[in-house]
């Protein structure tokens, strides 16, 4: 049973087809030549003993009317009654040869026959036919052929038929014993074909259980404790040959998907790490510029006060160039002043936490419009706008985020006054907001760019700015859950796109800052 489990699935299958068609073969032999002893048996009392019995009667009837027709022509010498002589020996000689055919290999019966015959011709010698000449000739009846004579001379062909008849009977017995015998013979061959049967079967089940389906069920199983997660779990390798090599194939898959999960959790370890590393560094690098943005401010008013002082007290009393350099000064402490104030701003946001309340977004845009109410008078611009809905924020933030949008629209516009239009819509869960200008838009090819801090697209020159105002509204949006994007498609000047959680809605800000990385592209401009 070991070497068959090693044997391979179709040799199995083979093996068990030919090992039950060799049986049936052999039952099939068997029962025929069973069926046929019967068929023999049967044959031979049925189509041969039974009809030469038959066929005694016969003779002992031709026999007896050929007695009876010679007593009767003995008595009224009338020769109508020697047709029943006639009659019966035409009937002996078909009986006799009906008997002959069917006794063939009856010798010890023939032999019986035979007698039967010669004691017939004897009689006819003796008495039947010297009496029946005598009748006919008129010379009367001879003084030895008395009926009493004659009876006597037949009585030896009575005794022969009652042998015949004897021996047929015993042969008769002797062919229903064999029937019976052969009869329960072939029973029992069905019985044990039948037993034999279901024998080889239970075998033949019971081989490719052992072999075949307990290894195929086995390695089920282990492929199921391997799917369930226990890729640690070996996958046991027996049975046929192809069993064993699914086996095999399947542990190099596990060994595999063991192999890259170790590469993966090895990676996420590394990741984890990195994240922490980074938010740290993130933590760190806030802090910092928290902290030097804060305590740059004292000593940079000092410069900037003490580089004021020396523009008041000696322009026009030192030469030109002297003059050009305390401008110069002047002018640096105060790109520094709003850079340190800039840079505070930016990393306060997130740092100091407030409760966000349910604030209108009209009342912010108008408190930034408020702000920007010099910068809009100076320029000539036109800002209209949608019915605004409400959000949770911190009113500051979002103050601050229409504001740099807005200043951006006036800072770079073209040639026409500035128009800036405010719409919105909502998207699922999400307001989105579009901040449009008629200016001179930007370049797609920067739209990730223009929110990264301290990235500038043009000369401080023509556009003034830090380079912060687009990196501070991105963190701002991104802390309130949503995301800001410029939409590239766009034909002139440029549009802002951000989104605010509709109040209530069941989204998680953290969800909603990962889609917006995701999904929006990325702006900076020098806000």
């Amino acid at each position: 049973m070991a070497d068959a489990a090693r044997w391979p699935l179709r040799r199995i299958i083979n093996v068990s087809v030919a090992a039950l068609g060799v049986f049936l073969l052999a039952a099939v032999i068997v029962g025929g030549l069973a069926l046929r002893g019967l068929g023999d048996a049967r044959a031979t009392v049925v189509g041969r003993i039974d009809p030469a019995l038959q066929q005694a009667l016969r003779l002992e009837s031709a026999l007896v009317d050929q007695e009876t027709g010679v007593r009767d022509y003995v008595l009224g010498a009338d020769e109508d009654v020697l047709s029943r002589y006639t009659s019966g020996l035409r009937e002996q000689d078909a009986a006799v040869a009906a008997l002959r055919q069917l006794l063939a290999d009856l010798p010890d019966v023939q032999d019986d026959l035979m007698r039967v015959v010669d004691r017939a011709d004897e009689w006819r010698t003796e008495y039947a036919q010297p009496t029946m000449v005598a009748i006919t000739t008129g010379r009367g009846v001879p003084s030895d052929a008395t009926i009493a004579e004659g009876r006597g001379i037949f009585d030896p062909v009575r005794d022969a038929l009652g042998n015949l008849e004897r021996d047929l009977n015993a042969a008769r017995m002797a062919a229903t014993d064999d029937l019976e015998n052969t009869a329960t013979s072939v029973n029992g061959v069905l019985i044990g074909i039948a037993v034999a049967f279901a024998i080889v079967v239970a075998v033949l089940a019971i081989g490719l259980r052992f072999a075949a389906i307990r290894p195929v069920a086995r390695l089920a199983e282990e492929v199921r404790t391997v799917s369930r997660g226990d890729y640690d779990h070996p996958v046991e390798q027996s049975g046929p040959r192809e069993v064993r090599e699914l086996g095999a194939d399947v542990n190099v898959m596990r060994e595999r998907i063991l192999s890259d999960l170790s590469a993966v959790r090895v990676a996420h370890a590394e990741l984890d790490e990195r994240t922490k590393d980074l938010e740290r560094s993130n933590a760190e690098l806030e802090q910092f510029a928290y902290i030097a943005s804060h305590d740059l401010q004292e000593p940079l008013r000092k410069v900037a006060s003490f580089c004021q002082l020396l523009e008041r007290r000696y322009k026009g009393k030192l030469d030109e160039r002297a003059d050009q350099y305390i401008a110069f000064a002047v002018d640096g402490a105060k790109r520094m002043q709003i850079l340190i104030n800039d840079l505070l701003a930016f990393s306060r946001v997130g740092r100091i936490v407030r409760e966000p309340v349910e604030v209108s977004c009209d009342a912010v845009l108008e408190q930034a419009l408020a702000n920007l109410a010099d910068a809009i008078e100076r320029t000539g611009a036109t800002v209209v706008s949608d019915d605004l809905p409400t959000v949770s924020a911190e009113v500051p933030l979002l103050t601050a985020v229409f504001q740099n949008l807005i200043s951006n629209a006036l800072k770079f516009r073209g040639e026409d006054p500035p128009k800036v239009s405010i719409t919105v819509r909502r998207d699922d869960g999400f307001w989105e907001f579009a901040v449009a200008d008629n200016g001179i838009g930007i370049d797609p090819e920067y739209a990730e760019r223009i929110f990264v801090i301290f990235q500038r697209l043009h000369n401080k020159a023509d556009y003034p700015g830090t380079g912060i105002g687009l990196a501070m509204c991105r963190k701002i949006v991104e802390y309130h859950g949503g995301a800001i994007w410029l939409d590239k498609n766009v034909e002139s000047g440029s549009r802002f796109c951000f989104t605010l959680p509709v109040i209530g809605a069941d989204r998680a800000s953290d969800t909603a800052g990962d889609t917006a990385s995701d999904t929006a592209d990325d702006k900076d401009t020098d806000g």
